[in-house]
């Protein structure tokens, strides 16, 4: 078995599971934040969106990620010693990827909840999920140039 295709595959699959759970927290709070403003008679911020989508983009870095390692793999050939480093970055990788769209998720929720009472601090809000996406980003470039070291 190619435990570097380990890598590819987890890197892959933990941003993927992160961005699920990221947008399985803001989505209810997004909806239930809605309702608390009808029930006020108050319009519905659909700005709210934003927030919910937030996690969405560590699936897309693990995408771009999963190739970059999969190339390593081929390139380093099936009796390298690399191939355990290059699963063990797919892993860091990955759960840094996951518990940022986690993370995200749980912020963005209680943006919406705040959003619901005053329909104000939109860019606030953002740029703290943006801290967030920002660790995303550090791990996605960090383990990219590692990979491409190899």
């Amino acid at each position: 078995m190619n435990v570097g295709m380990i890598g590819a595959g987890l890197v892959f699959g933990l941003a993927a599971l992160g961005s699920g759970f990221g947008i399985g927290l803001a989505g209810p709070a997004t909806v239930a934040a809605w309702k608390k403003c009808y029930l006020a008679n108050k319009p519905a911020p659909m700005t709210m969106l934003a927030f919910t989508g937030n996690p969405l983009t560590q699936v897309f870095y693990g995408f771009l990620l999963m190739n970059p390692m999969r190339d390593a793999v081929m390139r380093v050939g099936e009796n390298s010693s690399n191939l355990w480093l290059l699963m063990f970055y797919g892993l860091a990788a990955g759960l840094a990827l996951f518990f940022t769209a986690v993370i995200q998720g749980k912020i963005a929720a209680c943006a919406c909840d705040a959003m619901a009472e005053k329909n104000q601090g939109f860019a606030q809000y953002m740029i703290v999920m943006g801290i967030a996406e920002t660790v995303a980003l550090f791990a996605m470039v960090f383990t990219l140039l590692a990979v491409n070291s190899i």
